[in-house]
């Protein structure tokens, strides 16, 4: 089959890249335009269904409108005689599952980041009214970058939404990670998809499963029936809010969990945000505190081989710039006692004294910051003042005499 067989003359299938209850997944090269790609080859007992068929065909289709980072993009769908297929984005990487099976528990941030990027592709779907139905870590990618990619979309919700009456091989493929509605029969919504990313985050933080069984009996009344585990109870750091959280997702009832992934992908980012804050503060108890004007911080005690860290001391501060003397009037007059007297020279009287003008009635120049302008303050003498009331006088008595004139001159026209 690899290398021979063509799908639509367009699809040429290289090598087989995996296969479950569901479907086979080929490496495959796209003729037409040139570039490899994953082609999904549904199994022969679930193409005999046309109701089927046509549920999966419209589940690809819708997730084919979808473009986000964390979503496997599709790119076509269609049938070859008998095979049905769907060709996706190839994904040149292990699945989650594979990565945790190697590394056991991975480490917190990595886990913390892995649960935040499914939750933000399966919030998208969420918010484009479609249901994964079949989260699990096999079902989720990793490229070269680092970044997870949920892939499976429409298969699982196809099945359920046409064959929810039986009871096969094919949809106990993963019962593992299936919520307890789903365990029932019930169709799966978005919260089955939050219970099912609980048990996801379950085992990349612990390592191990939270449910076992002997068969897939045991196993769904689990789901069902039993007690939900503790993550902290088999990872002891783990930070108690965060396995509140995960205990929170795996609640039986749909109604107790977060309805859509982008709100435990919230949590789960305000979760990672405290923690870099914590390790920040952690970080900044051991650095040197910042020195204060003034103060020398006490510096860090050597060590055996390691010369003590020089005291930090500021450098001196700038000598101040010179700035020109800012001349503000003074006032006229002020009390005598509010005057500044030279020593030895006691106040001769209690007289209001104009500090820019000296005993004599000359202008103080060093009060006047050496002006003597025309504007220069001067002292008014007693017959200063009264040779402005004279000049005041005369020019009154000009402007009465002046104001008689015209009178004369309307009584002496008659006469002549």
């Amino acid at each position: 089959m690899p290398g021979e067989t063509l799908l639509n003359q367009r699809y040429e299938l290289v090598a087989q890249q995996g296969s479950g209850g569901m479907s086979v997944i080929y490496r495959a090269l796209d003729r037409m335009l040139g570039r490899i790609v994953a082609v999904k080859i549904l199994r022969p007992n679930l193409t005999k269904d046309p109701a089927f068929l046509e549920k999966f065909q419209q589940e690809a289709r819708s997730v084919a409108m979808m473009s986000h980072p964390n979503i496997v993009t599709v790119h076509d769908v269609g049938s070859d005689g008998a095979t049905h297929y769907i060709v996706m984005e190839m994904i040149d990487g292990d699945d989650l599952k594979k990565l945790i099976k190697a590394r056991g528990g991975l480490p917190f941030d990595k886990a913390l980041e892995y649960g935040i990027q499914i939750c933000a592709g399966l919030g998208f779907a969420h918010r484009s009214q479609l249901v994964h139905a079949d989260v699990k870590p096999q079902n989720i990618l990793m490229n070269r970058e680092g970044v997870l990619k949920v892939t499976d979309f429409g298969i699982a919700q196809a099945y359920t939404d046409t064959m929810t009456q039986t009871r096969s091989d094919v949809v106990w493929g993963s019962p593992h990670y299936f919520a307890p509605e789903q365990a029932r029969g019930e169709s799966p919504t978005p919260a089955a998809d939050v219970y099912s990313i609980g048990i996801v985050l379950f085992e990349m933080f612990t390592g191990r499963l939270p449910y076992v069984g002997s068969n897939q009996r045991e196993l769904a009344l689990a789901h069902i029936q039993g007690e939900i585990p503790k993550a902290s109870d088999f990872k002891e750091d783990l930070p108690g809010d965060l396995s509140n959280v995960i205990a929170k997702v795996m609640s039986k009832r749909p109604n107790d969990r977060y309805k859509h992934a982008d709100q435990l992908g919230h949590i789960l980012q305000e979760i990672r945000e405290r923690s870099r804050h914590a390790a920040h503060r952690t970080a900044s108890g051991r650095m040197t505190p910042p020195t204060v004007a003034g103060l020398k911080p006490v510096g860090k005690q050597a060590t055996p081989n390691q010369p003590p860290a020089p005291a930090y001391v500021a450098p001196p501060a700038p000598a101040p710039i010179p700035r020109a003397p800012r001349h503000r009037a003074a006032p006229v007059s002020q009390p005598r006692s509010a005057i500044p007297e030279a020593p030895g020279n006691p106040p001769t009287s209690a007289s209001p004294v104009n500090p820019l003008l000296n005993p004599d009635g000359t202008i103080n120049v060093e009060a006047t910051g050496g002006y003597t302008g025309p504007f220069a303050p001067k002292r008014q003498t007693k017959s200063e003042g009264a040779d402005i009331v004279t000049i005041i006088l005369v020019i009154l008595a000009f402007l009465a005499v002046a104001g008689l004139v015209p009178l004369y001159l309307l009584g002496v026209f008659p006469l002549l």
